[in-house]
């Protein structure tokens, strides 16, 4: 792949996995245990039998590798980690001086001691990432760069170069980073349309600033929708997995057995084992491909917030809206401005068919809308107060605030 011109270019206790720098100390317990070899009360004794242990040493045969002491995880490390790099981030953020420090008491007994602007300080974060072509493109998340100053890229050889960010997409959280470097190991991506519950996973990284870390699962579920694990704002329907995922594996690959990419590792739920998040890698590759050919990525936009409809949500909602339905997607909100009003759509209206396709789920909704293109288009079959019309919606681009 040529590589293009460079351009400018979860809230239900989610932690997302970009991790702040620490370090740590960990206590091992080596327990000692007893085994059928050792020695019995009739053996020759314990000196004796360390004494001869160490003089057979040298006449032993050297140890080497059975099949046994490998395994498909192994032979996928060796093939896929010199590809997972570490994404190093500092951000300049200011410190404001509390209100308090204004007052005539403090400024008597500290005098000039007491800051008086808003101070300076270098936060540092890191993620993981994964090259994605041998000329220095890299796949992250969004959040890991997200308001970076200075980006730079550990690769497992060794080397630490500097790390452009070439654009970042919060809706998926993916982002694309490019370092000067030339004949890079990369991934082989899988396809994500055919990852089903019960596969293997397996995820590298570096959860808590620990290098190349390995942590092995399996596919728990697929197509979590956004709104499931408390990120209703982003567009992207998660790949969950019980592989061990903690702060500083974003950015990072989820594998399946042949060492494909098959997801990149983004989010977990606080409080909560085994339920971790990733981004399928197709939605990865359409999102890093736009990013990398034109800076930026484009949605198409309706401009509504929705809801599935459910018999619980039904008894909650006002009388006058007038609800004679049990199910479909109910229009909640239509946003100033948004082609949605402008069409006419409004609060309580029921979506039942987008281009004469039925749906029945808010996320069908949204995935609907993305197989569209900015300026189409779109027919949607709504239901109002127990009266079915259509109405047409004619999209516009999505403004999305930049991450940069």
């Amino acid at each position: 792949m040529m590589k293009p011109k460079k351009r400018r270019w979860l809230s239900l206790m989610l932690t997302i996995t970009t991790a702040t720098l620490v370090s740590s100390c960990s206590q091992l317990n080596l327990n000692s245990s007893r085994n059928s070899s050792e020695a019995s009360p009739d053996s020759p004794s314990q000196e004796n039998n360390q004494s001869n242990s160490f003089s057979d040493e040298s006449s032993s045969p050297p140890l080497n590798p059975t099949p046994q002491d490998t395994n498909f995880v192994t032979a996928v490390v060796d093939e896929v980690s010199p590809a997972v790099v570490r994404v190093n981030v500092k951000r300049v953020v200011d410190t404001e001086v509390p209100d308090i420090f204004n007052n005539p008491f403090f400024e008597r007994f500290f005098g000039d001691s007491i800051p008086r602007r808003s101070q300076k300080r270098v936060k540092e974060g890191l993620g993981s990432g994964v090259i994605i072509s041998s000329d220095g493109q890299i796949l992250t998340n969004a959040h890991v760069v997200n308001k970076a100053d200075q980006v730079t890229v550990a690769l497992k050889d060794g080397r630490t170069l500097d790390g452009k960010v070439l654009g970042t997409d919060p809706l998926t959280d993916i982002a694309v980073i490019d370092i000067d470097a030339e004949n890079l190991p990369t991934v082989s991506l899988g396809n994500s349309e055919n990852v089903k519950p019960g596969q293997w996973a397996i995820a590298i990284g570096n959860p808590l600033g620990l290098n190349e870390t390995v942590t092995v699962g399996v596919i728990s579920a697929t197509g979590r929708p956004s709104s499931a694990i408390g990120v209703s704002d982003k567009r992207v329907d998660f790949i969950q997995t019980d592989a061990a995922i903690n702060p500083g594996n974003s950015g990072g690959p989820l594998l399946n057995a042949r060492g494909e990419v098959i997801a990149i590792n983004t989010a977990i739920i606080g409080q909560a084992e085994g339920l971790g998040f990733a981004v399928p890698i197709n939605t990865a590759k359409d999102i890093s491909q736009q990013i990398i050919e034109t800076g930026e990525v484009v949605y198409p936009y309706v401009g509504i917030r929705m809801v599935t409809l459910t018999p619980e949500i039904k008894q909650r909602l006002p009388q006058e809206l007038q609800i004679a339905a049990d199910s479909g997607v109910l229009v909640v909100e239509t946003v100033q401005g948004s082609p949605a009003r402008e069409a006419g759509l409004k609060p309580g209206d029921i979506i039942r068919e987008i281009n004469g396709k039925p749906v029945q789920k808010s996320e069908q909704v949204q995935r609907l809308i993305q197989e569209q293109a900015v300026g189409d288009r779109v027919s949607m079959l709504i239901e109002r107060k127990g009266e079915t019309q259509e109405i047409t919606v004619q999209l516009e681009q999505l403004p999305v605030e930049s991450n940069r």
